[in-house]
């Protein structure tokens, strides 16, 4: 589908440096948007409301709750977006678009009966004893995050990142508003409008996909159930991709040194927590890179090379459009290490006076460090599972995804017990290893991409 490349690559064409910063602006705004504007409004809502909710924990309270529910919503639909995403994918390339909307209708049952049961499970083991209204929310809250991932997911993969960009910031918007509007109610008053504000979220991107795709007889339907439309390798990767994200976090949340109980059986990190959120912060530059040399560059290159392979293009042709997708690639990797390289050494020099904002002690400074390369780690190791999800590389991926799991929990295990010099060393080595692995396994597979394409089909 004809998508954001083109915009990107029209904004090249000026040839100028002006045009040059409004593509990488525009690519940082798309491609880091969604997220951004989710931190920053419910950091919003916590300082705005640190001076009227009484008592003031309730604020902490809100921002843990809202974590824990985007990081288990992440992992429980991870199960679903890529096998998902996928069978849309194949139904437009066969031309049949009609199928889209009953299969989507009945993945959203699917996804919100799961939902409410799980959440409903949780409710009684994780937070005993706390008030019906509260736990409501979280059911509510839990059940529409799932439904807005699954949702933003497809629209990303039918490169409609402006519309999803928009719709995230007109929701967070309202959920500031709403959530000051409604602080006389306590916990249960803040975390309404953020129920409220997904829910408008929600509708919003529905209605989007609604016009996106034609109608069809059926209301509702579950072809993507059906052997050979559904891919366990992609359930599989999404899943692990998304829970060893979040593993180091859950382990430094429930390791009774380096965390506090919060509400319920929730617990939160300090020390971890907020390091984590600012070396994210720092990535931005790096995935406006990633989407430019991934929208641009490489997405043309790799159309040039597989339309000559359908096409009956000469070899010399095939082979040239290779070895340009094999440089973009290069090139792409080549600037994320640089602007991350430039990110750690802002960090360096502003992380004294970040800390001293944040009142946290400045013995953190080298988990900050650790945290950002970790973080740039991360865009290199994203940019290597996208070209290997074009190349159809799906068994390459979950092994590099289980990988990267393990790692993950077996040295995030190993500093916690070690002490706190270490902290966020696990995660950082764990990228770091996947990286490297991605990487050979890459250049073998580019190496002989000819032949993989003509003759294992």
């Amino acid at each position: 589908m004809a998508g954001i490349g083109f915009e990107l690559r029209h904004l090249l064409r000026r040839n100028t440096l002006l045009g040059l910063v409004q593509a990488y602006a525009y690519a940082g705004v798309i491609g880091s948007g969604p997220w951004v504007l989710s931190i920053v409004g419910i950091l919003l809502i916590g300082i705005l409301s640190a001076s009227v909710v009484e008592p003031a924990t309730l604020v902490t309270q809100f921002q843990t709750s809202v974590t824990y529910l985007v990081a288990c919503s992440l992992i429980y639909t991870g199960l679903a977006q890529l096998t998902f995403t996928r069978f849309v994918s194949d139904r437009l390339f066969e031309k049949q678009g009609r199928q889209v909307l009953p299969n989507l209708h009945g993945l959203m049952v699917l996804v919100l009966l799961g939902a409410a049961v799980l959440a409903t499970l949780a409710l009684f083991v994780v937070l005993p004893g706390l008030g019906l209204l509260y736990r409501l929310l979280m059911l509510a809250g839990f059940a529409l995050l799932s439904a807005v991932w699954m949702l933003t997911i497809l629209l990303s993969g039918m490169k409609r990142y402006k519309a999803i960009v928009v719709l995230f910031g007109s929701a967070y918007a309202l959920i500031v508003v709403c959530s000051l509007l409604l602080r006389p109610w306590g916990l249960e008053g803040l975390l309404g409008g953020f129920v409220l504000g997904h829910f408008v979220l929600l509708v919003g991107m529905w209605l989007l996909v609604v016009r996106e795709f034609p109608a069809a007889p059926r209301l509702v339907a579950f072809d993507f159930l059906q052997p050979g439309k559904l891919y366990p390798s992609l359930v599989a990767i999404g899943l692990l991709y998304n829970a060893g994200i979040w593993a180091d976090k859950f382990m430094f949340w429930f390791f009774p040194p380096t965390s506090q109980p919060i509400i319920g059986h929730l617990r939160a990190s300090l020390i971890y927590d907020l390091p984590v959120f600012l070396a994210y912060l720092s990535i931005i530059p790096g995935m406006a890179v990633f989407l430019m040399r991934i929208e641009t560059d490489f997405v043309e290159y790799y159309d040039k090379f597989y339309d000559a392979v359908r096409g009956g293009g000469s070899l010399q042709f095939i082979e040239s459009m290779r070895d340009e997708m094999v440089y973009s690639i290069q090139q792409g990797l080549g600037q994320i290490a640089k602007i991350q390289t430039l990110a750690v050494l802002v960090t360096m020099v502003a992380g004294p006076w970040l800390l001293d904002v944040l009142g946290i002690s400045r013995l953190y400074l080298p988990l900050l460090h650790v945290q950002v390369i970790g973080a740039g780690l991360q865009v290199g190791v994203m940019a290597v599972l996208n070209v290997f999800f074009y190349l159809d590389q799906r068994r390459t991926v979950l092994l590099l995804c289980v990988l990267f799991v393990v790692l993950n929990v077996v040295l995030t295990g190993l500093t916690l017990w070690w002490g706190a010099p270490l902290y966020g060393y696990g995660f950082a080595v764990a990228q770091l290893v996947t990286l490297a692995a991605g990487l050979q396994l890459l250049t073998r597979r580019l190496n002989r991409l000819e032949y993989h394409t003509f003759m294992l089909q």
